[in-house]
């Protein structure tokens, strides 16, 4: 896709019986967008005269809505909170993963498929998956990408489990097998089947990566970007040493540190992963928390319009791309990831885009 298609239309679906509920939502003030390694988030806003005649075009926690662009669809997930404000109707909705939030491994292992020892992460995720949507009035139809990775999640000495009496939800598993270092990256994806008749709901993943490092697009002061982002300098949050704590209690609390000298005034950081009991998850939870907490001042926002330095639609998430910024506080260059953006569209002066970033030299590929 080249530049911006306006948003053609906004349906919704029962989520159970597959029912279009509506094909043409007038939604106002429509923002949109996905993330890396989350469910990306939509909001929007509606009469409430509408809602009040026609209750069940938007029910929160059983109906799926989609965005569709120039005939392709752009975004789909499931509404989960919908609230009068004046004389407006707002409502928020989040990608399939969000679903996982909502689940719960009653039966312990993801119904026996686990423990797993030295396994790829990514047969874990799909496992996850097909325990969610194994169950009565427990599938979104969300279909998940057959990408092996060489990653590794449990040990010999430790086993990655799923334990019934821990109560942690799905979505937090999921979460453990993409947030530490040189795990597989994954987003939530969709569109529409060869003859148009339904979405197709997926889980792409990535190995090593999602994204790839883009010289062909840039975003710069004054040529794409209208705002003037901030670098707070904050030394609170700085940390060279992370301590991540795990499950458990007092001396049997699970612990990894990680730690690296480089000539700053040592600063440690205590992260709090409850659910996690993985040693190997443990550590690599914390090295990532070190690399991201070792970058003092960073350019994590910029709103962006459509421009040929890079048009709507022609970057990813998780690519790399190179961000100038240029302002009366900050002068800063370099590499950034995309983590995810929201697309508005009906910002004054015309659409724009809100994109989330990372220092991109704070993430580690396997094999990169």
């Amino acid at each position: 896709m080249t530049g911006l298609a306006p948003v053609d239309r906004v349906l919704t679906r029962h989520a159970l019986t597959g029912e279009w509920l509506t094909l043409a939502l007038p939604v106002q003030d429509l923002t949109y967008g996905p993330e890396l390694n989350g469910p990306g988030s939509l909001t929007g806003r509606l009469s409430p005269r509408l809602i009040s005649q026609h209750p069940s075009f938007l029910d929160p926690g059983t109906t799926f809505i989609y965005v569709e662009a120039a005939g392709q669809l752009r975004w789909g997930g499931l509404i989960w909170h919908a609230e009068p404000q004046g004389d407006t109707f707002s409502f928020e909705a989040a990608s399939w993963s969000s679903y996982l939030e909502h689940r719960y491994d009653l039966d312990g292992q993801f119904g026996g498929r686990g423990p797993y020892t030295n396994e790829d992460p990514t047969v874990v995720i799909r496992d996850i998956w097909e325990y969610a949507q194994g169950v009565a009035d427990g599938s979104i139809g969300v279909t998940v990408d057959a990408t092996r990775s060489t990653a590794k999640v449990g040990t010999t000495q430790e086993s990655y489990k799923s334990n019934w009496w821990d109560s942690k939800t799905l979505g937090s598993h999921l979460d453990d097998l993409v947030s530490g270092e040189a795990t597989p990256d994954y987003t939530c994806d969709v569109a529409w089947n060869g003859d148009k008749t339904a979405p197709v709901h997926r889980l792409r993943l990535g190995w090593p990566r999602l994204g790839a490092r883009r010289t062909d697009i840039s975003f710069s002061s004054g040529v794409n970007i209208i705002d003037e982002p901030t670098v707070p300098l904050a030394g609170d949050d700085y940390a060279q040493v992370v301590i991540g704590m795990g499950e458990g209690e007092g001396s049997a609390k699970r612990r990894a540190v990680s730690a690296v000298r480089n000539g700053r005034l040592r600063l440690e950081h205590v992260a709090d992963y409850p659910g996690i009991k993985a040693e190997d998850v443990l550590a690599s939870q914390a090295g990532a928390d070190r690399k991201r907490r070792e970058v003092l001042g960073s350019v994590d926002q910029i709103t962006v319009r459509d421009t040929a330095a890079a048009r709507f639609g022609s970057w990813q998430v998780g690519d790399d791309v190179y961000v100038r910024v240029h302002n009366h506080w900050v002068s800063y260059v370099g590499w950034r990831r995309i983590t995810g953006w929201t697309i508005q569209t009906a910002a004054k002066g015309g659409p724009q885009a809100v994109i989330d970033l990372k220092p991109a030299d704070a993430y580690t590929y396997a094999g990169v």
